[in-house]
């Protein structure tokens, strides 16, 4: 087994996409989960696969844009498990749109969910994480938050926000807490369902063509928690092949 057997993994959006695929992925590498969405129905799906398969994982209903919610998640792992040493703030939403189109109401919900929940996440584990002298936090950015393209304004802020967040959580780690950013190119999720502006969703589905699977980047997430202590992966950026920007 790998150094992720037996880690206490807590895994926020993790009822599809990214958060799934890695969840299913450290389920077989002996990883003792603790998964997070809204949808609970799916969640216990996800969790009754991995136990089927000889894993351990519980789950619990979070909405990172409550900070109690996510809090609970955190005590949930405590409580279960004694400790928690992974927590992947995966959560986000990606409705982009052109500025013009003043979608206000979805630029808040992805700073609720992109930034804040990021945040709450951190909060949730850092006191438990520090008294342990131990943990790893990584966060789920983007290519986004590299670059800026049209529509992409203010998905692209919230990701450089999650970028400058895990840098300063790694500056300030006193050498105990590992700090990893994985940001995705274009992959497979359920992000493109969020998008309402109808001319960025077509442009959207025209560039999504050569996306990868979620398991591409759940392969780096592994890759980020099975490195030894002392190695810390602070970041990664994973594209298609045929993604050019």
């Amino acid at each position: 087994m790998s150094s992720v057997s037996d880690k206490v993994v807590i895994i926020t959006g993790a009822s599809s996409g990214i958060g799934e695929a890695t969840a299913r992925q450290l389920g077989q590498l002996g990883a003792r989960l603790v998964l997070g969405a809204r949808r609970l129905d799916r969640l216990q799906a996800i969790c009754k696969d991995i136990e089927t398969a000889g894993g351990q994982a519980i789950c619990q209903a979070t909405d990172v844009r409550r900070r109690a919610d996510v809090k609970a998640l955190a005590d949930l792992a405590l409580a279960h498990y004694g400790q928690m040493d992974v927590l992947i703030n995966n959560a986000g939403l990606m409705p982009v749109s052109f500025l013009d189109e003043l979608k206000v109401e979805e630029w808040e919900q992805m700073i609720d969910v992109n930034i804040k929940g990021v945040l709450y996440g951190i909060a949730a584990v850092l006191p438990q994480m520090r008294k342990q002298h131990s943990g790893h936090i990584i966060n789920i950015a983007s290519v986004a938050g590299h670059r800026v393209l049209p529509t992409y304004s203010v998905y692209s802020g919230t990701k450089f926000a999650v970028r400058a967040i895990s840098e300063g959580l790694r500056q300030e780690s006193r050498g105990e807490i590992r700090s990893t950013i994985i940001s995705p190119g274009l992959t497979k999720t359920e992000l493109l369902d969020h998008i309402t502006d109808a001319q960025a969703a077509d442009q959207m589905r025209k560039i999504f063509e050569v996306a990868i699977n979620a398991d591409a980047i759940a392969r780096a997430i592994v890759y980020a928690i099975e490195q030894p202590d002392d190695v810390d992966v602070n970041e990664i950026v994973v594209r298609p092949t045929q993604q050019e920007r």
